[in-house]
């Protein structure tokens, strides 16, 4: 399964395609099929997001897991410090084993 991520252009957050707009949180990305090429293309044109593109992932009932550990990062944020990492909503985001 494939779903798009990007940057926001504004805040630089990474962002993650929910059908309809733009999230933080990976956990609000949909699957897309045949579109991406078509979604990437008109809402980096709109300046809605800096260089989207497709990531492999899959799904579980925890949620989204990208499949490769660079996107892993950019979905719960900075590895640094625990204080910072992203806090969505959904909690089993946490659990993840990177």
């Amino acid at each position: 399964m494939n779903i798009l991520t990007g940057n926001d252009l504004k805040s630089g957050a990474v962002v993650w395609w929910t059908g309809e707009g733009w999230s933080i949180h990976v956990n609000d990305a949909i699957e897309v099929g045949d579109d991406t090429d078509a979604t990437c293309a008109r809402e980096e044109a709109a300046r809605n997001v800096n260089l989207p593109y497709a990531i492999e992932a899959t799904r579980d009932a925890s949620g989204w897991r990208p499949a490769h550990i660079k996107e892993r990062v950019r979905a719960i944020g900075p590895t640094v410090r625990p204080d910072l990492t992203l806090k969505p909503a959904d909690p089993d985001i946490g659990n993840w084993v990177i």
